[in-house]
């Protein structure tokens, strides 16, 4: 399963969620600013990288946890993503797509704001930070339940089934199994939606 969180600007909400998810940053206390910033593109992804996927790591359970910036369309995303999906052959079983811009508050796109689209990165990261914290624990929520509905799915059927998710879910994890290529869980990224890979490799 392909776990795909995605935000506005694929820098500060989908980043913490993949890193909760991946457990990166813990579920029971509000992490300091430095945890933030040791997370990849944490307030770091410029606009021309909007719309690319980037591979965060793999979970306990042997997902793929993936984030990306879409703006402000988020039903466009997850019909662009149905799209293709049906057209390279990929089962819905094999992915999921995870709104975590519903967790976002003023303060975290007031600080987004000034930081990423304004450049005034000394004054916006503070803030957007501040606001991450503020919103931290709505995001933990979102990710234990988006693992639990991946749970209640691998229980009902040996593919995980996709879940309308576009309004969130939740989870924590580690990245217990090595990325393919010999590349650590977390370090390698993905500049096209890597959902598509294996049908590549099937019909070749």
């Amino acid at each position: 399963m392909k776990v795909i969180y995605h935000c506005y600007g694929g820098t500060h909400s989908s980043v913490t969620a993949a890193a909760i998810h991946l457990g990166r940053l813990p579920e029971d206390h509000t992490p300091g600013a430095e945890m933030f910033l040791q997370i990849p593109l944490y307030d770091q992804q410029e606009a021309c990288e909007h719309g690319r996927i980037f591979f965060m790591g793999i979970d306990e359970y042997g997902h793929e946890v993936y984030l990306t910036a879409r703006r402000n369309r988020p039903v466009i995303l997850e019909k662009v993503f149905a799209g293709l999906a049906e057209i390279f052959g990929v089962p819905a079983s094999s992915y999921c797509l995870v709104n975590a811009m519903s967790q976002v508050n003023w303060i975290m796109m007031f600080g987004g704001f000034l930081s990423r689209r304004l450049g005034l990165i000394g004054v916006g990261r503070p803030i957007v930070i501040m606001g991450t914290r503020v919103a931290y624990f709505k995001l933990v929520k979102l990710v234990k339940k988006t693992k639990e509905n991946l749970r209640a799915d691998g229980e009902k059927s040996s593919l995980l089934q996709q879940q309308p998710l576009s309004r969130g879910c939740s989870g924590r994890s580690h990245s217990y199994r090595p990325a393919s290529g010999g590349e650590r869980p977390g370090c390698r990224q993905f500049s096209e939606p890597a959902i598509f890979e294996y049908a590549r490799r099937r019909r070749g």
